[in-house]
């Protein structure tokens, strides 16, 4: 069996962002924000893991973006994801449907070296940074294979994919043969931690890095807007006792006494 997993090197959420000039993407130096993966991301790479321990053959991790997402599929390569794809671009962020393309390219191409075919494409539901949940469709549509989204839980059976969704308190289940296209949900699994020996082989293992080629954009992003933050600041009372009939004020008007 033959797994590929594709991902997306996102900024932190932790820190405050900054837009740049012309408000088209994220300013990431003067915002000083690291960079990872989605959990739905690393759930799909643990899937592929687990798969290819239970049934054997190849795992390869796909990334569209900038030669520093080498960072992020080394940590995958750490929990067992046996080589990397880069498809290289200049950074900018590319539509759902340019994306979906460079990386059915990759998965028609078959297994880097290794020329075997694809059996299974694994995605998380949604991207992290955007919330869109197109490109895992529209590789199944580009690939002429079957698709289900928002797995959280999934086994593979003499070539049949089981995959089970959640729906309120019940569970539908969906059976595809494959090759097919599955999107996947946390919950799904508990990704593994990189173990020291696991960081030591990854480096070790192949990364390749192949040019993205860009085809005419279908939507256009005008600009990006930030959320209205509450600005937050301190008054100083006084000191001392000074300070005391000022404190009562405030307990009045916020009715504690």
């Amino acid at each position: 069996m033959n797994i590929a997993v594709c991902v997306k090197r996102v900024p932190l959420s932790g820190g405050r962002w900054v837009l740049n000039a012309d408000s088209t993407d994220i300013d990431t130096e003067s915002s000083f924000l690291g960079f990872t993966l989605s959990p739905h991301e690393e759930v799909a790479a643990e899937a592929a893991v687990q798969l290819i321990e239970a049934n054997g053959g190849t795992s390869v991790v796909m990334s569209l973006g900038v030669a520093e997402s080498a960072e992020q599929i080394r940590d995958l390569l750490a929990v067992g994801i046996d080589r990397g794809v880069i498809v290289e671009t200049d950074g900018g962020e590319w539509d759902p449907q340019a994306t979906a393309s460079a990386l059915s390219e990759r998965v028609a191409a078959g297994v880097p070296d290794d020329g075997g075919a694809y059996d299974l494409v694994i995605l998380g539901t949604e991207a992290a940074d955007t919330a869109d949940y197109q490109v895992g469709i529209r590789m199944a549509h580009s690939l002429g294979w079957p698709v289900v989204t928002n797995v959280k839980g999934l086994t593979i059976d003499n070539g049949v994919a089981r995959c089970e969704r959640a729906v309120g308190s019940h569970r539908e289940v969906y059976e595809v043969t494959l090759p097919a296209v599955i999107t996947v949900k946390d919950g799904l699994n508990i990704p593994r931690y990189p173990s020291v020996p696991g960081r030591i082989k990854a480096r070790k293992k192949p990364i390749e890095t192949v040019a993205g080629v860009r085809p005419e954009p279908k939507l256009e992003k005008i600009r990006l807007d930030l959320p209205e933050v509450d600005e937050r600041s301190a008054t100083v009372l006084g000191t001392g006792a000074d300070a005391v009939p000022a404190l009562v004020d405030i307990f009045k008007q916020i009715g504690v006494i």
